[in-house]
């Protein structure tokens, strides 16, 4: 609680305080408040399906991205220079998700417990195949190469959806631990203050913290000399998506690999369809017209990179398990690709991916199978 009401306190009293301290102190302020998030969102799985209380917690969880990303955006819409920060921001974000923050919830649980393979639990079925609708849809985005309000439309619409499936799914009881379980004694109406006092404060947290985070580590990247596209693509994302890995990770050390992976697929859904949905949207407030973002050839290969990924990541996930061997594939892919940023290499890893995805798909009939009943029972609402 500390580390949240510091950053807090900072801010009411405007206090702006010098480098570094001005990325470290926010930063403390997001780590504290995914402790928060992840108390509140074991509490909420006592009041409503696990899948509904994980999209909840993602939800949350993702607000330094959303501010970053549509802050972007919106300056965007007024300064046409700030477009390629926006898929910079987007992009870098969705691929650290997946090819950073999957392999090491998978490592922590293996350290834990000696077990190399996480177990989906059938539920999380409506984000995997959300996730595929999303995923297959963004490669519409490079093939016309703008962000439009076509894309706001399908994707927001695509989020509804998912939240009305996952507030409609199997409610499981969890397995409380530490405060969580001691507030979980609480009488009904108490323990739901509680619960909501969590999200609210954790939420104002990650919201006031997201942004000052964010510059600092920028403000010390450009002292390193380093490119602003690749200061944005990688350095504010990682301060953003902080709370997340802490909220998974502790899932994962305390043997609920199913909740700490779920957190991370919710929050991949989260930034593929209402993240990304909301860009145009902002873009177009901001500039006062109902224009698309023109993408230029850079951020045309991002995004195309991107939505490979995701597409594997897809097909990695379609038995409803993750294995060491496909965390360590992720892991590596993504750090070849990231110590290379060359258009021919962005390119190359985009095919790459799609091929794995095909070799999966039509080596293991059963993972067909399993995507043909993802598309055809699971994503009902």
């Amino acid at each position: 609680m500390g580390l949240v009401s510091q950053w807090i306190l900072l801010r009411l009293l405007e206090i702006h305080p010098p480098l570094p301290w001005n990325a470290l102190l926010p930063g403390l302020g997001i780590f504290g408040a995914a402790f928060l998030l992840s108390w509140a969102a074991e509490l909420a799985q006592l009041e409503m399906p696990q899948a509904m209380a994980l999209a909840i917690l993602a939800l949350i969880a993702v607000l330094p991205e959303y501010a970053v990303s549509i802050y972007f955006a919106w300056t965007a819409g007024k300064n046409p220079s700030y477009i390629p920060y926006v898929t910079a921001n987007m992009t870098g974000a969705n691929r650290l998700l997946i090819g950073l923050g999957w392999p090491v919830v998978l490592f922590a649980y293996w350290l834990c417990t000696r077990k190399r393979q996480i177990l989906l639990e059938p539920a999380q079925g409506i984000e995997i195949v959300t996730l595929l609708v999303a995923t297959l849809y963004s490669f519409l985005i490079p093939l016309k190469g703008t962000l439009s309000l076509m894309d706001t439309g399908v994707l927001l619409a695509l989020f509804g959806l998912y939240m009305i499936c996952a507030s409609k799914a199997e409610h499981v009881e969890p397995e409380l631990r530490g405060p969580s379980e001691w507030m979980a004694t609480f009488r009904l109406p108490l323990r739901r203050l509680a619960m909501a006092s969590l999200f609210l404060l954790a939420g104002l947290t990650i919201f006031v913290a997201a942004k000052p985070f964010a510059e600092g580590l920028l403000e010390l990247g450009r002292r390193w000399g380093m490119e602003e596209f690749l200061l944005v693509q990688w350095l504010a994302p990682l301060a953003s998506e902080s709370p997340e890995f802490v909220v998974a990770i502790l899932f994962a050390i305390h043997s609920a690999p199913g909740a700490s992976f779920g957190t991370l697929v919710s929050s991949k859904v989260n930034q593929w369809t209402l993240l990304v949905g909301m860009l145009p949207l902002a873009y177009c407030l901001s500039a006062g017209h109902w224009g698309a973002m023109q993408l230029d050839s850079r951020q045309i290969e991002e995004v195309l990179l991107t939505s490979a990924q995701s597409l594997f990541a897809v097909a990695v996930l379609s038995n409803f398990s993750f294995d060491f061997w496909e965390a360590l594939s992720l892991l590596i892919l993504f750090g070849l690709q990231l110590m290379m940023p060359s258009p021919a290499v962005r390119y190359g890893f985009a095919v790459l991916y799609i091929l794995l995805t095909l070799f999966l798909l039509f080596s293991r009939p059963k993972r067909r199978q399993a995507v043909w009943y993802l598309l055809t029972r699971v994503w009902r609402p």
